[in-house]
C-alpha cells in the first residue's frame, strides 16, 4: 500500500500571521488569504490531474497543534487514509483524533517519536 503521496501543507505559528501574509504577498509573490496561500501543481504521471500543498501562518496562540509544542505542522497526502489509520494503530502510532470528512478530504493527526503532530490528508476525488 502506498502510503505518503506528497506534502499537502506546511504550517507553522508566528505573532501576527496577517504581517507575515502581507510580507510573503510583498516580497515573495504569495497570493495569500486569510488562509496562507495554495500553490497548484499537476501530477507528473497524470498531468490532467492537478493538486494543491497549502502555506499557512498560524497564530502563536493557536490549539490546533497540541498536543504538540511544536511551532510547526507538516501534512502529508495519503491515499486510502481509511486503511493507513488501520495500518498505524496496528503499528502502535498515536492517534490523535478521529478521522474527519469535508468536502476537500478527510484527514486525521497522528504523533511522530519527538512529539511532533502530523496531519495526513486524502484529498477528494483521488
Amino acid at each position: 500500500m502506498k502510503k505518503v503521496t506528497g506534502i499537502g501543507g506546511v504550517f507553522f505559528k508566528c505573532k501576527d500571521p496577517k504581517a507575515v501574509n502581507e510580507w510573503y504577498k510583498t516580497h515573495l509573490g504569495f497570493e495569500t488569504t486569510p488562509y496562507g496561500t495554495s500553490f497548484e501543481w499537476m501530477d507528473k504521471d497524470n498531468p490532467d490531474k492537478k493538486g494543491l500543498t497549502q502555506w499557512n501562518a498560524f497564530p502563536e496562540n493557536t490549539k490546533y497543534f497540541e498536543p504538540s509544542e511544536k511551532e510547526f505542522m507538516i501534512n502529508y497526502r495519503v491515499e486510502n487514509l481509511e486503511a493507513l489509520i488501520e495500518q498505524l494503530k496496528a503499528e502502535g502510532v498515536t492517534i490523535v483524533d478521529k478521522m474527519e470528512t469535508y468536502d476537500y478530504g478527510k484527514f486525521i493527526h497522528i504523533m511522530d517519536p519527538e512529539g511532533n503532530k502530523i496531519e495526513l490528508w486524502e484529498p477528494m476525488g483521488e
